[in-house]
């Protein structure tokens, strides 16, 4: 092979390298920095990932806030209206926080199916849920007509035997 052609040829096959190389870091680092959003349904029938960062978003269950009383530390549940989920909270909460409000908490599930939160974002006005949580709670509350409905139609509409009586 001609020396010209051989040097073009290993100059492509660098550059081809060196692409691959970056496209490579590129996604890796992309990878790292997806936060998937689960409900507290999706948790509860395993199918958010254990120690993973993902967002996890409900209604704060009335009357499930415990606070530490010597840290930070809380626990509160939050809920679809199907399932519930403890979430392990230590640092400040939003001023926004309380009961019944929608948040959205960012961190990871244990093994317990425990969710460990490092961040919690609350609503920032009256009117305000955020997407993924509306979304969650209209899913959850479509499941459920659904199996209610599928329970009490078994109940209420008699049988061909029953109506000749």
């Amino acid at each position: 092979m001609h020396p010209k052609r051989r040097n073009k040829l290993l100059l492509i096959l660098g550059l081809l390298c060196g692409v691959g190389v970056i496209v490579g870091l590129v996604l890796y680092a992309l990878s790292q920095n997806i936060n998937l959003f689960f409900s507290p349904s999706d948790m509860a029938q395993g199918k958010a990932p254990a120690h993973q960062r993902i967002r996890a978003g409900g209604m704060v269950r009335e009357g499930s806030l415990v606070r530490d009383a010597d840290s930070l530390s809380v626990r509160f549940l939050i809920t679809d209206f199907v399932e519930d989920v403890e979430v392990n909270y230590t640092g400040i909460l939003p001023d926004l926080f309380r009961e019944g409000q929608g948040i959205v908490a960012q961190g990871e599930l244990n093994e317990n199916g425990i969710f460990l939160a490092d961040e919690v974002l609350a609503k920032h006005d009256e009117n305000y849920m955020p997407p993924e949580v509306t979304q969650a709670l209209d899913d959850a509350r479509a499941a459920s007509l659904v199996t209610q409905s599928l329970n009490t139609e078994d109940t209420l509409i008699p049988t061909q035997s029953e109506t000749s009586k």
